[in-house]
């Protein structure tokens, strides 16, 4: 019997000759994963010119003594709608646990309580999705362009956006000056 292997809490890295350029040099967090389809958090570039304070004087939230952390393009879906990737010590209305490695919030009750001081000790933020249809992640598996790499939660919050696809493919083994943007033909 064939078992289906799901890849939630993972990291997808982005292959050099991916196809897209959309996703060139991409970190994206796998928040769910199953038969229906997949969705992950982009956390391989950050927005030029918007940070955390700018995000919460949008939505009218006092920052409090919050960071003004940058905000990453989560992908390019709905790139308005905002979610934040942190730590299981903090849960609101619609938090989600991601494989017990962290979570995910996509309502402004986790930005109100960060600006509060009482959110989550670890997080990330960002704006937009990448997903995939029912069986479309694995099709694109079977080809280059994507590597899963184990999801450590240092690569969301210790590392810095620009090192991030670097430090993935360290992690995992790979030294990114190998890759070859093509495949040969026999």
């Amino acid at each position: 019997m064939e078992t289906t292997r799901f890849l939630v809490g993972q990291f997808l890295l982005a292959t050099p000759g991916i196809g897209d350029p959309r996703f060139e040099r991409a970190v994206i967090a796998l928040c769910s994963h199953d038969e229906e389809g997949a969705v992950g958090i982009g956390l391989g570039e950050v927005i030029p010119g918007l940070g955390l304070h700018a995000l919460l004087d949008q939505l009218e939230i006092e920052p409090g003594d919050a960071p003004d952390a940058p905000v990453h393009l989560g992908g390019p879906m709905e790139t308005r709608r905002g979610f934040v990737l942190h730590s299981r010590d903090w849960g609101g209305q619609d938090t989600m646990d991601v494989a017990g490695r962290w979570a995910l919030s996509g309502t402004t009750d986790v930005l109100r309580a960060i600006a509060e001081g009482k959110g989550p000790t670890r997080w990330t933020i960002a704006l937009g999705y990448a997903g995939w249809g029912a069986g479309q992640l694995e099709g694109e598996l079977v080809r280059p362009g994507w590597l899963n790499v184990e999801g450590a939660a240092d690569l969301i919050y210790a590392t810095p956006a620009a090192e991030r696809w670097s430090a993935g493919l360290a992690a995992a083994g790979v030294d990114p000056r190998l890759l070859v943007g093509g495949t040969g033909r026999a």
